[in-house]
């Protein structure tokens, strides 16, 4: 039997997993969000409490973290030892060989080509393009209609911002920040933000 799901978090992230979760046919319990300002419902589902009533509900339900920062969406994932559920939107395009990992989202018309491996409580966004042989590491958030070209490698924790490309071949070091519409031609070997096309680092 198939558990019905809650989502950490209620905000605009949060509501667009609802709509996966719904149009893959998955049932939704309720949100769990720690503001108070919230609201009792969210796309009229109830909000069932904070994020520490978790463990009440983990017996009977799995779980999704409705948050887009990659550091939060990996504390709380630490903190929690539950059921963690994957949501993939119907429109999405998975070819043979991927591997996705547990609690993470792959939404509307995004495509993710052969054997390409993404992480757990990954996000791959609207429309992003995920190439064959792509590495894809744990806690990254692709943007929407990001385009990654064949065997990217992508460290953990990285955020690559709307519209950015990324050339075949390219590795790209965790906990790093490429900025909306960047062009990347260049191995990132190490952290920090970097934006332009060419790519180049902030600060440096």
């Amino acid at each position: 039997m198939i558990k019905p799901v809650i989502i950490i978090g209620a905000g605009g992230h949060a509501k667009v997993i609802a709509d996966i979760i719904v149009k893959s046919g998955g049932q939704i319990a309720g949100f769990l969000d720690d503001n108070p300002n919230i609201g009792s419902q969210v796309l009229g589902f109830p909000v069932l409490g904070k994020i520490s009533g978790l463990h009440e509900f983990t017996n009977k339900c799995s779980f999704i973290i409705g948050i887009g920062a990659n550091e939060t969406r990996k504390k709380i994932k630490q903190a929690y030892n539950v059921s963690w559920y994957t949501a993939i939107h119907p429109s999405a395009s998975i070819s043979i060989g991927v591997e996705i990992g547990e609690g993470t989202v792959i939404m509307a018309n995004a495509v993710i080509n052969a054997s390409a491996h993404i992480g757990s409580h990954c996000i791959i966004n609207t429309g992003a393009i995920v190439e064959h042989d792509n590495v894809i590491g744990d806690y990254t958030h692709l943007s929407p209609n990001v385009s990654l070209g064949g065997k990217v490698k992508i460290g953990k924790g990285t955020h690559i911002g709307i519209g950015a490309t990324v050339i075949n071949n390219i590795e790209i070091c965790g906990e790093c920040v490429v900025g909306a519409g960047s062009v990347v031609i260049r191995n990132i070997t190490e952290k920090g933000t970097y934006v332009g096309s060419p790519t180049y680092k902030l600060g440096g």
